[in-house]
């Protein structure tokens, strides 16, 4: 009961307030993630092995210990609360999402632009009106998993340490995850690990999305088993496969990036997105976190009572 409430409690703060503006606790472990990686690198698996233990261990070990600190019921409740307001960026998302949306509406593609990267990493120089809207809708959907419905999951299973840990996994990813020349092999152990961590969770934002599909739940369905697996990311494939679904558009295609073009899969069938496309799908997006929200209250009050048998 104590993790259940503080996570539906936690998830309405982050409905109400967003991310903190200053002092953000994530943001704060990316400074610190930034200053040991020029100490632990090597052009090696075994050196991003080490960083990811070192980095994600204690965000791990310091859940455990704020969890045994707070013992009580209403402390309990207070610190998991606190920790699922910090690691859940939902709100935030959408927000983003329709701010996006209002610039290419009034057609400010420079204010776009300069929002775009609050959003992803692809590089918004080289994107028009229709590029920008398409790499927000895709972040918008693979976000909604990663940032709501993942944190939401590892909370339920594993209270405040899994809260905090896959918040370290996801953000050190997002940092030294990518397959250009310098992280290649260093931050193979952050890809594959965040890529584990978001197995599950990825497949249950695919599955509320479907369902919350309405009359184009069989397109969502379709669009997931389909070309889900085409993408690069066995995870993100899936959420934006059925989001693209649910949609009735077209993801997928060239895709650049900073650090260099990529030629992705086509997800779904239809048209390519547009703005009125991008608002549905921030819609869309909130609805999948708040089911997610009454899943992970339930998940949680059912392992809680299964561990208290034991």
């Amino acid at each position: 009961m104590v993790t259940a409430i503080g996570i539906g409690l936690g998830f309405g703060l982050d409905r109400v307030l967003g991310d903190p503006r200053r002092g953000h606790p994530v943001a704060g472990f990316g400074t610190v993630a930034a200053r040991l990686e020029p100490l632990v690198y090597r052009d090696r698996r075994a050196a991003g092995v080490v960083y990811e233990i070192l980095l994600a261990g204690s965000a791990v070990a310091l859940g455990g210990v704020v969890r045994q600190r707070f013992r009580s019921t209403s402390g309990g409740i207070a610190v998991t609360a606190v920790a699922t307001w910090t690691v859940l960026g939902g709100t935030t998302l959408a927000r983003t999402g329709r701010r996006m949306a209002g610039l290419l509406e009034a057609g400010d593609i420079g204010g776009a632009r300069a929002l775009l990267p609050s959003l992803c990493g692809r590089d918004p120089e080289l994107l028009d009106a229709d590029g920008l809207a398409r790499a927000a809708l895709e972040s918008i959907a693979e976000n909604t998993s990663d940032a709501t419905v993942a944190p939401l999951f590892w909370g339920a299973v594993a209270g405040v340490p899994g809260l905090l840990g896959y918040r370290a996994i996801n953000t050190l990813d997002a940092m030294v995850g990518y397959r250009n020349e310098r992280y290649r092999r260093f931050g193979w152990a952050a890809a594959r690990l965040d890529d584990v961590a978001n197995l599950v969770p990825a497949r249950l934002a695919g599955l509320l999305t479907v369902a919350l599909a309405g009359e184009r739940r069989d397109g969502a369905l379709r669009a997931w088993r389909r070309d889900a697996r085409q993408h690069p990311s066995p995870n993100a494939g899936v959420a934006e496969a059925t989001m693209a679904g649910a949609l009735g558009v077209r993801l997928g295609g060239r895709t650049e990036y900073r650090h260099g073009i990529e030629m992705r899969p086509t997800l779904g069938d239809g048209p390519a997105p547009g703005v009125g496309d991008l608002r549905r799908a921030v819609r869309m997006s909130e609805a999948v976190q708040l089911a997610a929200a009454c899943v992970a209250v339930v998940l949680a009050e059912i392992l809680g009572r299964r561990r208290k048998r034991a």
